[in-house]
């Protein structure tokens, strides 16, 4: 049986894969097939040696009756309804958690996909840094596919968010894939809808290639959602009022219960400045955190990120954040609102790069989008 699945979900990535050869060049298409296999091995490196939160999420339906999934597939959110969401192939199928990680490491690459898809379609040409083309390089990070892969609300959220920003190039075509991320998102953590309800609203009404009408539908439509998940959000964080000083508070506690001493990857913000929260959510761990094989590759790979970044921020950023798409400029906003909420909460940096891991395809994307405004202004200029 698992072996029969297991074959079933690789073959539903290569023919999910096909399904865009039309559409991609012959190296784009060469190239994603590569990434899927690229993100599997991932996987399986996933499954035999990385204990965590994953093996639960799979375990625990086993021991699930069926009354408990009925209802928690349909009254509870967050891990309850991951337990439920799992209870047919783990409990019913009864699948391996290697099988399961499979079908995880298909679905988190099915969300990568989009987002290999939105940079083709809204950058015109590769760019380069120092000589170096950046795609698809930044997308064979690492850590954009071993946080994607693993059994559990991470790699559905990163599917989630993919599928959205990719059903927004083209609303109304793909409206049926808006609402499934809007709504499986909402079940697995109601927050990232919110935040990104108002990342894309704020883009959709800023932009300027759109109708007045178009802005002001979907910004309504976003907003409208916004302000109704909003206090089932505050529910949710179990914050009795969305008060400054309860908010504050609930940081804080957030952080005391993530930075506990025993945790390998511990650290304790509680003193920090504000930029510093952001640097280390953004770009740790750093070379000076480096306890193991996977945080010196993830050290390598921010480092990359800073310079990037700083390359940035000296090279007319704002000129080319006004010249990007909207679902560039959602992107970013969305990176913003998730930095500045999860860098005053969360103490542990393995926790930090998993949450980091739903917004860091933005930063990819609009470093891409960067580098190619760039390199074809220079190329203007020349001419």
């Amino acid at each position: 049986m698992d072996f029969l699945f297991t074959t079933l979900f690789i073959v539903l990535g290569l023919v999910f894969i096909n399904s865009f050869k039309s559409k991609l060049c012959l190296n784009n298409y060469s190239t994603l097939k590569q990434l899927y296999f690229f993100h599997l091995l991932f996987g399986v490196y996933y499954c035999f040696f990385v204990l965590g939160d994953s093996v639960g999420y799979w375990r625990q339906p086993k021991l699930m009756s069926f009354n408990s999934f009925l209802y928690s597939f349909q009254e509870e959110q967050g891990t309850n309804f991951m337990y439920a969401l799992n209870y047919i192939p783990s409990n019913i199928l009864g699948l391996s958690y290697f099988t399961g990680t499979i079908m995880y490491s298909v679905i988190g690459f099915i969300g990568l996909t989009y987002f290999y898809l939105v940079a083709i379609e809204t950058i015109p040409n590769n760019p380069t840094f120092k000589g170096y083309y950046l795609f698809p390089l930044l997308f064979f990070l690492p850590n954009l596919h071993f946080w994607s892969c693993a059994v559990g609300k991470d790699t559905l959220l990163f599917f989630c968010i993919g599928m959205f920003v990719y059903g927004l190039m083209s609303a109304y075509k793909r409206l049926i894939l808006i609402i499934l991320a809007l709504v499986l998102s909402y079940l697995i953590r109601p927050h990232i809808t919110l935040f990104m309800m108002l990342a894309f609203g704020f883009s959709i009404i800023m932009t300027t290639n759109k109708s007045l009408f178009q802005r002001f539908f979907f910004f309504s439509i976003m907003m409208g959602i916004a302000i109704y998940i909003f206090p089932l959000v505050i529910k949710f964080a179990r914050i009795e009022e969305a008060t400054v000083d309860n908010l504050n508070a609930f940081a804080i506690n957030k952080a005391s219960l993530l930075s506990r001493s025993h945790t390998d990857s511990a650290i304790d913000i509680s003193s920090y400045p504000i930029p510093l929260k952001i640097f280390t959510f953004l770009f740790r761990p750093f070379f000076f955190d480096i306890n193991s094989l996977p945080s010196l590759l993830a050290s390598i790979e921010n480092t990359l990120l800073l310079i990037l970044t700083v390359s940035v921020f000296r090279n007319k950023p704002l000129q080319s954040f006004k010249k990007a798409s909207f679902v560039i400029k959602g992107m970013i906003y969305f990176l913003i609102i998730g930095t500045i909420v999860f860098s005053q909460s969360l103490g542990n940096l393995g926790i930090m790069i998993r949450m980091r891991n739903m917004f860091l395809p933005g930063l990819i994307i609009f470093l891409l989008w960067h580098f190619s405004y760039i390199n074809t202004n220079e190329k203007n200029t020349n001419t």
